[in-house]
């Protein structure tokens, strides 16, 4: 088993930089009325982005391998919080939006099985805590230019 760090910095408030092995300083921040500058994301938003990002990358990966054209990509996230402290999502869908011309659904579908089942480390960790649902739409365009 390996080991990876991290390294955060207070900087006023509520504001934080931090920085990992990838060497990249991340601002995170919170709203004024919690002592923050809205000088970044929250450390909530990071986690919705880590995951998007996370199956979004083995989603482009899986599919260029399986030579599937696609001229765009997104996913939107969308999360259920708890009114009550400590407000943990409860809840997160996923709607995964491939636009392409003849992208075949199977191929977009096993795509996304094989990211939240066997490749996604923050799917992985986050579904032992809160449910993840996803979806996945088609969007014909006439562009075949692949985005990698």
């Amino acid at each position: 088993m390996g080991t990876t760090t991290a390294y955060l910095k207070h900087i006023k408030g509520i504001t934080f930089v931090g920085k990992s092995k990838s060497n990249h300083w991340v601002n995170m921040d919170g709203p004024e009325e919690f002592g923050g500058s809205h000088a970044g994301s929250s450390p909530k938003e990071l986690l919705l982005l880590s995951l998007a990002g996370c199956t979004a990358s083995d989603v482009a990966s899986i599919l260029k391998k399986k030579r599937v054209i696609f001229s765009d990509f997104e996913i939107n996230v969308t999360a259920d919080v708890m009114e009550e402290h400590p407000k943990v999502f409860t809840k997160i869908d996923l709607e995964y939006v491939i636009y392409g011309t003849d992208v075949q659904p199977k191929d977009v579908e096993r795509a996304i099985e094989l990211s939240q089942s066997t490749y996604c480390a923050v799917t992985a960790m986050l579904k032992k805590a809160v449910e993840i649902n996803h979806t996945f739409r088609i969007e014909e365009t006439n562009n075949q230019s692949v985005v990698v």
